[in-house]
């Protein structure tokens, strides 16, 4: 209420009552204050009740929440179901306008406002995460891969003669399939195996790059995040030779925002060489449900890069990925966040010496892989039945364990043509299969020795 409706209160039921009222209302609305003025993480996350509140203030900043509205229009944010209008908050008009991602709305100045903030948000998460230089970010509500095809088809507006794309093998198929989708084609580079760890082999990329032309390459797509035994790409080497042979460098850094580590390789490249822009999903990273990425640069060239991936979106948005990250941030707050990525990366360590304490009873080994900082990856030379190991995957997901990859190395994908030999290795031939496993933001102990305990079991003999 308003301090009006405050003083009429006050002949109604006892004055001290009223102003203890009047001063919780405050505090609410000191929050938001500071949030507009700030435009920052706050330190604390908020309540839930306060976060709906606002929601249902800034909705009535939209025209189909005016009492008096009349619409007549094509689009007038019409709901059928009630349980859809509150599970949106009233925010039904969108995001955008005329294919522009950033554009206000003049129906929808609170779904407008909501935006704005959310980005503001977003580039302080992408700063704690150590993304210290970020100049500029964008949410995008088209899940990780189909946002890197976005900005493959923005760079390839400034350089239509090229149509090649350097991709250091990762195996998964998404990734392969967004440089398709933007009407490129791939060219894979084979990685090296390191010891244990499987790396970019760079001197294959750049003796391809010499051998295409880099008037035909448009970029190179690399990767930070991905399953041991594949480390993270040498990005800050690959945006040196990018910076050289002047072609575009889009990063695949999916939950690699989770990574200190990896946020100070993707500073480095920028510093050092050319990163037009990275890309990272909002559910792997925020905890949200699937739907959204965020697309970010750290130069002054990337930040405008982003702008023109904003107005390359072809029409209006879902806003649903982004509220999702708005309430998320404000729930979580600064001190949150942090938690997280601390609890994290003290999980991956826990994990890891766990894992070796059970495995190394049974002869495996679990293997050295220092330059990834998500996943680690574990021998299965004693667990072949009739030549394949994937029993153990099979076994473990009856006992209700998720997220386990066994490889063998034996199987081969084709993909649009191109064939991978030893699928889901990285590498043709692996010397001996393994399975792997991910410790991401928002896993606890709990899970890591509810998997340990169940992995245990499964491998003890009948």
């Amino acid at each position: 209420m308003n301090e009006k409706n405050f003083k009429l209160v006050e002949g109604i039921i006892s004055r001290s009552y009223v102003s203890q009222a009047q001063q919780a209302s405050r505090q609410r609305e000191n929050l938001l204050t500071e949030l507009l003025a700030q435009r920052r993480l706050p330190e604390e996350g908020w309540d839930d009740y306060t976060i709906q509140c606002v929601l249902r203030d800034l909705s009535q900043m939209d025209s189909n929440n005016f009492i008096e509205n009349v619409g007549v229009g094509d689009r007038e944010a019409r709901v059928y179901s009630s349980i859809v209008r509150d599970r949106h908050f009233g925010l039904a008009h969108g995001l955008g306008r005329s294919g522009d991602l950033l554009a206000e709305q003049p129906k929808a100045a609170g779904s407008s406002l909501i935006s704005k903030l959310a980005h503001y948000l977003v580039k302080d998460i992408l700063k704690t995460s150590g993304l210290t230089t970020v100049k500029s970010c964008l949410i995008v509500p088209m899940a990780t891969t189909m946002t890197i095809a976005l900005v493959l088809m923005s760079l390839r507006q400034k350089k239509p003669e090229a149509r090649f794309v350097l991709f250091p093998r990762m195996d998964q198929k998404a990734c392969f399939k967004s440089i398709y989708a933007a009407g490129l084609t791939p060219i894979v580079i084979p990685n090296v195996l390191q010891d244990d760890e499987i790396r970019t082999d760079l001197e294959e990329l750049e003796r391809v790059i010499a051998e295409r032309g880099s008037d035909q390459i448009l970029a190179v797509l690399s990767t930070t995040s991905c399953f041991a035994p594949r480390a993270p790409d040498r990005i800050i080497e690959i945006a040196i030779q990018c910076a050289k042979w002047d072609i575009g460098h889009v990063i695949n850094n999916a939950y690699g925002l989770q990574s200190t580590r990896c946020s100070h390789l993707i500073v480095e490249s920028s510093r050092l060489g050319r990163v037009d822009a990275f890309v990272q999903s909002t559910d792997k990273n925020l905890l949200v449900p699937v739907g959204g990425a965020i697309v970010a640069a750290c130069s002054s060239q990337g930040e405008s890069i982003l702008r023109e991936i904003s107005q390359l979106y072809p029409g209006r948005a879902s806003v649903s990925p982004l509220l999702d990250v708005f309430i998320t941030a404000l729930s979580m707050g600064s001190s949150g966040y942090k938690s997280l990525l601390r609890e994290r990366k003290e999980m991956f360590e826990f994990c890891k010496n766990k894992m070796r304490e059970v495995m190394e009873k049974y002869g495996e080994k679990v293997l050295d892989t220092p330059n990834n900082p998500f996943s680690m990856a574990v021998t299965l030379r004693n667990y072949c039945i009739e030549g394949s190991a994937t029993h153990i995957g099979s076994k473990l997901f009856t006992r209700f364990v998720s997220g386990v990859r066994v490889v063998d190395g034996k199987s081969s994908k084709t993909i649009n043509g191109v064939t991978f030999e030893g699928y889901e290795s990285h590498i043709d031939r692996y010397p001996h299969p393994y399975f792997t496993i991910s410790c991401t933001i928002g896993i606890t102990k709990e899970d890591i020795e509810g998997f340990i305990e169940r992995l245990d079991k499964d491998s003890q003999p009948n």
